[in-house]
């Protein structure tokens, strides 16, 4: 076993490839965090520590039963992005690590689907068009009346 190599498996490429990957962020992406603020903004309130429901998603509203998952493009394989790209060097590796987050994302979409939850998944190229994806989640995700909060007027800028 080589010093890149530990619990998940044999090593990502090469020390210099394991170490630029070690670095990427797990939680509080640029991604989720402007996926919660456009939320907020609609009224809907959520919980983003959610270990306990399948899948851990990223943002969850239990009592409206929705569960959002913001996948970045390369790791969950955007189909038809251009980010969604396959590494060059160990190909195969790279390949059965893709085909196994896809399988597992697919599996706890059905498992909370099977709780009643709807589930969306928010990519991180949608962040690029804020207006865009808002429109989108204040379609797909039920309104949350409870809270007496409603959309504010304006536009959405990026900070």
């Amino acid at each position: 076993m080589t010093d890149t190599e530990g619990k998940r498996g044999p090593a990502a490429s090469d020390r210099e490839t394991f170490l630029r990957m070690s670095r990427q962020r797990q939680k509080d992406t640029r991604p989720e965090i402007l996926t919660r603020r456009i939320l907020h903004r609609l009224g809907h309130r959520f919980r983003i520590a959610n270990r306990d429901l399948p899948g851990s998603p990223d943002i969850a509203n239990r009592h409206r039963r929705w569960a959002v998952f913001v996948h970045g493009c390369y790791w969950h394989r955007h189909e038809g992005c251009p980010r969604a790209t396959t590494p060059k060097r160990n190909r195969e590796f790279w390949m059965e690590k893709f085909e196994a987050n896809q399988a597992r994302d697919r599996r706890v979409a059905d498992k909370l689907r099977n709780r009643g939850f709807t589930v969306l998944t928010v990519w991180e190229c949608e962040t690029r068009d804020l207006e865009a994806l808002e429109e989108r989640l204040g379609r797909e995700l039920p309104p949350d009346h409870s809270s007496g909060a409603h959309s504010k007027g304006g536009s959405l800028r990026r900070s």
